[in-house]
């Protein structure tokens, strides 16, 4: 049996279909600077928003047994496509805390709304899912909630492509309907989506609230770490406090991840994730 203190001193397990979930990453590392971190982005089959959900259960389990091998502690799933499709299908077989991207962001978005419309945007998997109809509703049933799928997001986001004009124009493109409807609260459903909230808050206006369920998730998971007693008591940063593997094009997620998270990045290591 672990002693308290050794399971206290664990790393958390973050994953994601790719460079997106850094922002679920860059949060937690901000939040809880005491804790290790392991960080898995699955860039060999991102995108995860147009594929089923058969294959999404599987994906999530291989990955969850990637990260079992690391010994977390806890688990984060900073994708909002594998939190609605996978999420209650792998929590059952854990013996450790999981959770999603999507309880945090929707609990505040219904908090937020000021005249009831609520804007949703996603992948394609997590706007059919109504899983952010769901759970706001559990809140605030009277809410109206716009989904929109938003699918050319996650490729531009994985190019880099953060402030180019071409993203303004597809913002534009997606966006114009919500605005339309007099939304006055948008949730980024996916953890792509904050590396372009300036472009999304942009073409938005000021009017409108946007809702990153990165920081909510971070929250969430510091009050379960709390609950549970399994917060790091160690004061010590090493610098092996942060491990990062990838499925594929591990150089190009290092520079990604170097550019938008606190600390140097530096070393990322590949796996063979279906391995698993």
């Amino acid at each position: 049996m672990k002693s308290i203190d050794s399971i206290q001193n664990a790393p958390i397990g973050v994953f994601d279909s790719g460079v997106g979930g850094l922002t679920v990453a860059r949060e937690i590392m901000r939040q809880l600077p005491k804790e290790k971190l392991v960080y898995f982005g699955d860039t060999a089959r991102v995108p995860y928003g147009s594929k089923s959900q058969t294959t999404i259960i599987r994906y999530t389990k291989q990955i969850v047994r990637f990260l079992q091998t690391k010994q977390v502690k806890a688990i984060v799933v900073a994708c909002n496509t594998a939190s609605a499709f996978a999420l209650e299908e792998v929590a059952k077989t854990l013996d450790i805390p999981i959770i999603g991207v999507v309880k945090p962001g929707a609990k505040v978005a219904a908090e937020t709304t000021k005249n009831g419309k609520i804007g949703v945007i996603g992948t394609e998997g997590t706007i059919d899912s109504k899983i952010y109809t769901r759970v706001i509703h559990l809140q605030n049933e009277k809410a109206q909630v716009l989904g929109k799928a938003c699918p050319l997001f996650v490729p531009l986001v994985e190019e880099g492509w953060i402030n180019d004009p071409v993203t303004v124009q597809v913002a534009q493109r997606y966006l114009a309907p919500l605005i339309d409807t007099g939304i006055d609260t948008l949730i980024m459903g996916c953890t792509h989506y904050p590396l372009i909230r300036s472009t999304i808050q942009d073409v938005l206006g000021e009017g409108v609230q946007l809702i990153n369920p990165a920081y909510e998730t971070a929250r969430t998971l510091t009050q379960l770490l709390e609950e549970q007693d399994l917060l790091n008591k160690e004061n010590s940063f090493s610098k092996n406090q942060y491990e990062f593997y990838v499925s594929d094009a591990a150089e190009k997620f290092m520079k990604f991840a170097d550019s938008i998270l606190p600390y140097d990045v530096d070393t990322t290591k590949l796996i063979p994730i279906e391995e698993y």
